[in-house]
């Protein structure tokens, strides 16, 4: 009988094998540090940095540069505890952010809080990037040709949404590397002309950095909108293990070496990234700033379409990134929940579908300043600000009291509140902005 047994445990074993070397996480493992680090940039710098000057509008001087300093060391300290935890069990890796939940949560309950939170993040962060990217196609069309007969941002969100139905077919997070490494140099480019033409134009002479709305009860609401804003902007931890598990490991060499180093690298241009935008940005326009700055700067003209072509291809590898985990789940739930088998119609059905469906709420609602608060303080705070330090203090119990256990409650504190809320603002803004909406205009 136990013949048997060991012959059934090695056949489960090699059907988790074929599953690992299907999907597109696990398929391929010889990332180095530096797929690393432009992975984490394209993930990281999102659209978000464009909307940073906004939220300062909302915050002022004091309370904007201290939530984003604060942001800044509290994601990378919780993005520090997820590469250590990547491999925390001996010859096992958590190759998926909801795996971890489950070793520290329970199978049942570690699926129950991570998986919603982790697809509401990635899945909202890809319709996000589907707007964004019709938007910038827009402002090009209208940039360049200022005469020609306006067309709708549904089609140009279309237009955006055609490139994806081909990229998303790449086999692997690996295989999409090249995509992402074109994304993270744009990013820096789009973000040095973001704050290289402000400085350049130089700040206003009617320019104000009091409070933005009439009332007390409007600047309130924007507050709190603007920390969404804030944790949008820092929301790389839903893919950091997925990076990761593309990164060879052995016990000699472990994968969370290469991996920091990556992480480390990508901090950095973060925060050559977020800074300057956010602070040069505030000085030039102080008040009256747009929940995009690009659009702000309105000359010279040929400027604005280079910075909005960087845009374009930045959000194309950050979609890119963002959606493999997504492409990742629907297949695993499909092969080991349903039974289907491992084919390329399935992945090609999958994948258009998920596709499609970003697009289709993407042109559905537009509303994209309204909906970053919303997702960053629903979603974003969760998997980025307290979730990890939730898993650390379960999984490796530091001592009570000690320096870690107020660190990471701090971090969950924090966390929380952004959480509770964020979403408050965002919601009126988006009511506000939704009262002279059409559909499909």
């Amino acid at each position: 009988m136990g013949g048997s047994g060991e012959i059934r445990e090695e056949q489960q074993q090699k059907e988790v094998q074929d599953i690992n070397d299907w999907l597109p996480i696990t398929k391929s493992r010889n990332a180095t540090w530096w797929y690393s680090a432009f992975h984490n940039v394209t993930a990281m710098v999102g659209a978000g940095v464009l909307g940073l000057p906004y939220a300062m509008s909302h915050l002022g001087w004091g309370p904007g540069v201290a939530v984003l300093v604060l942001s800044w060391i509290i994601t990378l300290y919780t993005l520090w505890q997820m590469v250590e935890m990547h491999e925390i069990v001996p010859g096992k890796r958590f190759d998926r952010y909801h795996e971890l939940g489950q070793h520290a949560f329970g199978e049942k309950l570690g699926l129950y809080i991570v998986v919603p939170q982790q697809l509401m993040v990635e899945v909202g962060t890809c319709i996000v990037y589907m707007i964004t990217g019709g938007n910038s196609l827009k402002k090009i069309h209208s940039t360049v040709c200022p005469d020609c007969k306006p067309i709708k941002t549904t089609y140009f969100i279309m237009i955006f949404a055609s490139v994806h139905f081909v990229l998303s077919h790449l086999p692997s997070l690996n295989s999409i590397a090249s995509v992402s490494l074109a994304a993270a140099v744009m990013s820096l480019s789009y973000s040095t002309i973001a704050w290289g033409a402000s400085l350049h134009k130089g700040v206003e002479s009617q320019v104000q950095y009091g409070p933005r709305a009439s009332t007390a009860a409007g600047n309130t609401f924007n507050f709190f909108s603007a920390l969404g804003d804030v944790a949008f902007a820092f929301a790389g931890h839903n893919v950091v293990l997925e990076i990761q598990a593309t990164i060879p490991s052995t016990p000699e060499k472990p994968s969370k070496k290469p991996m920091w180093k990556g992480v480390v690298f990508a901090y950095i241009v973060v925060a050559l990234c977020y800074l300057p935008v956010a602070l040069i940005g505030y000085w030039v326009f102080g008040n009256h700033v747009e929940d995009n700055i690009l659009i702000s700067l309105e000359k010279p003209a040929w400027l604005i379409v280079l910075a909005n072509c960087f845009v374009v291809v930045h959000v194309i590898g950050s979609y890119q990134v963002y959606a493999m985990p997504v492409f990742d789940m629907a297949e695993l739930f499909l092969l080991k929940k349903m039974k289907f088998k491992p084919s390329l119609f399935l992945r090609f059905i999958t994948r258009n579908v998920i596709v499609a469906f970003t697009l289709f709420v993407g042109i559905t609602f537009p509303f994209f300043g309204g909906l970053l608060g919303f997702f960053g303080g629903f979603a974003f705070a969760p998997t980025t600000y307290y979730l990890p330090c939730i898993m650390w203090l379960v999984i490796c119990k530091p001592k009570k009291f000690g320096l870690s256990w107020f660190a990471n409650w701090f971090c969950i504190i924090v966390g929380v509140s952004l959480m509770l809320l964020a979403p408050i603002g965002a919601l009126r803004n988006l009511i506000l902005q939704a009262k002279n909406f059409k559909f499909y205009s």
